[in-house]
């Protein structure tokens, strides 16, 4: 299944919800939601939900009804599952819940998880962000804009700033409110975005604090905090449809695309590999770098694929992953790497890949 159907479908199915029984409390002096934990589902039968493709590996103890779209370990070593469609899941080292939001939505799509450095945990979903401050959940609404509220990616900038990539742009989380950042553009002639012309798909900083918004369908905009400039096919960019961005340890920045593949920016040239023939497929996303320095990615249809610095090595369905369509990319603090799929999530040892109930058997 390609991912440009993917992020449409997923946008339809996000807004289905589940019902439970969990008590709520609303804060007085704002939208705020507050949710207790011990108010989460924790009863046997709403545990258990219908999958909407063959679970060949875990999918928590039955809690995820599709897939996981992040996953995070805090801290304090607890796990966080933002899943499509069925909210919040956390391991606290002793048993799996699942954290609803309110009684009829249970978090809806949980599609990215930051922790500050105090410790609060941000949840990005499609229904606004989620703050925990180690007590209790906190619901902030961006604005009465539904748009607006479609949050896909949260980064942390080095001022401690939360950033929101949103359908409806970008938004900056201060003092527990929002400002929109407006983000120009670039000028194409014949763009079409997948969802929203004015949707930021991720926000990146790098090494030198410049910014980097991803836009749909229009490329790459770029800020040095004096000047926007604009990255697409113009300048060398091989694709204005761009899925996922991240700087290695040499400050390259590598650039993934649904329909360009993966490309290696050094602030001058472009080197793409898709085209050079060196990896397989042209849609490609969810990078990852682990505690080796080795760099991860997904390549729809061809698996995953490990850069050590000098090869490409790819694996697949043959080398034990449970499919080769992988949405999430993630490393634990065993040095573990997660894959979120379809069909649900595998684990990779650093030797062999298998089913994650066999390496972390409170997965079930």
């Amino acid at each position: 299944m390609h991912y440009k159907f993917i992020t449409s479908f997923t946008l339809i199915i996000s807004l289905l919800c589940i019902s439970c029984s969990g008590q709520i409390s609303k804060s007085d002096s704002s939208n705020k939601i507050i949710v207790n934990e011990q108010a989460a589902l924790t009863q046997e039968e709403s545990k258990k939900v219908k999958t909407t493709f063959p679970q060949i590996h875990t999918n928590l103890d039955g809690m995820v009804r599709e897939f996981v779209w992040t996953m995070h370990q805090d801290k304090k070593s607890n796990y966080w599952f933002g899943t499509n469609g069925n909210g919040i899941i956390k391991y606290d080292g002793s048993e799996l819940i699942n954290v609803s939001l309110n009684e009829n939505l249970p978090g809806g799509a949980v599609r990215d998880i930051i922790e500050d450095k105090n410790g609060n945990i941000y949840l990005g979903t499609s229904e606004g962000l989620i703050k925990y401050d180690g007590q209790s959940y906190h619901h902030f609404p961006i604005s009465e804009n539904e748009q607006d509220n479609e949050i896909w990616d949260l980064m942390m900038d080095e001022k401690n700033k939360l950033w929101a990539s949103t359908n409806g742009g970008s938004f900056i989380f201060e003092n527990d409110s929002f400002t929109h950042f407006p983000v120009p553009r670039a000028n194409i002639s014949g763009a079409r975005a997948m969802l929203a012309t004015t949707r930021i798909i991720k926000t990146f900083q790098d090494n030198n604090e410049k910014l980097w918004f991803i836009t749909d369908g229009y490329g790459i905009t770029t800020f040095n905090g004096n000047e926007f400039n604009h990255l697409t096919m113009a300048e060398g960019l091989p694709d204005n449809h761009v899925a996922d961005i991240i700087e290695d340890s040499d400050g390259h920045i590598w650039i993934s695309s649904y329909n360009g593949g993966v490309t290696r920016y050094d602030g001058t040239r472009f080197t793409n590999f898709t085209l050079d023939g060196i990896i397989e497929g042209e849609e490609a996303y969810n990078f990852c770098i682990d505690k080796n320095d080795n760099l991860w990615f997904s390549v729809e249809h061809v698996g995953v694929y490990k850069f050590d610095g000098k090869t490409f090595t790819n694996y697949t369905e043959k080398n034990g992953l449970t499919t080769n369509g992988v949405l999430s990319i993630s490393e634990d603090h065993k040095g573990q790497i997660w894959f979120g799929t379809w069909k649900g999530l595998s684990i990779f040892d650093g030797k062999v890949f298998s089913n994650a109930v066999l390496k972390e058997p409170w997965t079930k």
